[in-house]
């Protein structure tokens, strides 16, 4: 009988280690530093750095929207009450205390407001194009903090192995969001997407390139 007890537990024990939820996973993530406050000044700093590898998150995603309360309304701030908070307690200081709200998209987390689209658009054109940006990897490791297209574009190039449009310092780019994701492991398409809702962009796989263009969708307007 004992034993037969020890075996269910295990069996409890293995399933629960597949089917994984994303609380679970942030709730192993300490913040590097002890943080009382997330403001403007540290917030999305503190928390893609906290970010860690594991099986069920790819890739930690502030979208615009979110961005947007800490930079241009500067009205986010969260107070942290554990004396060792991890990054599931500062989602949570997020979501309970500010606009911003949390939403899984596997594999993505995505941090946003009610205005921002929570999936990606985009166009296939070349299924060949795109069936090679499925099978190559991206960075092991990437950690974008309010980057710009000009950053995005070249590292894009470099790891696909693709041409990407608009070219970096082009008018086109100009209304692009600025990037801020921490991401582990992902697929080229994966990082087609990460990319595309940080930064508020389609993308359309044509022949041998993809081509992003700004994303005009808005589900909410903010309130001010």
């Amino acid at each position: 009988m004992r034993r037969l007890f020890y075996f269910a537990l295990l069996i409890a024990t293995t399933t629960l280690a597949d089917d994984e939820t994303w609380p679970l996973a942030l709730g192993r993530m300490p913040l590097a530093a002890p943080v009382a406050e997330l403001t403007r000044n540290n917030c999305v700093d503190v928390m893609l750095r906290a970010f860690q590898s594991n099986a069920t998150v790819k890739a930690l995603i502030f979208m615009p929207g979110a961005t947007d309360e800490f930079y241009m309304f500067k009205r986010a701030r969260a107070t942290l009450t554990n004396s060792a908070p991890t990054l599931l307690d500062a989602v949570t200081a997020l979501t309970n205390q500010t606009n911003i709200r949390v939403a899984f998209l596997p594999p993505f987390l995505l941090l946003h407001t009610d205005e921002d689209p929570l999936e990606p658009l985009f166009k296939i054109t070349d299924e060949a194009t795109a069936e090679k940006l499925r099978q190559r990897k991206f960075l092991p490791h990437a950690l974008c903090n309010d980057r710009d297209w000009d950053f995005m574009m070249p590292v894009l190039e470099k790891q696909l192995k693709m041409d990407f449009r608009p070219w970096p310092r082009r008018t086109a780019s100009w209304h692009f969001y600025r990037h801020s994701f921490a991401a582990w492991n992902l697929t080229g398409w994966e990082a087609l997407e990460a990319v595309s809702l940080a930064g508020k962009e389609t993308f359309a796989v044509e022949k041998g390139r993809v081509v992003f263009a700004g994303d005009v969708r808005v589900r909410k307007l903010p309130e001010l």
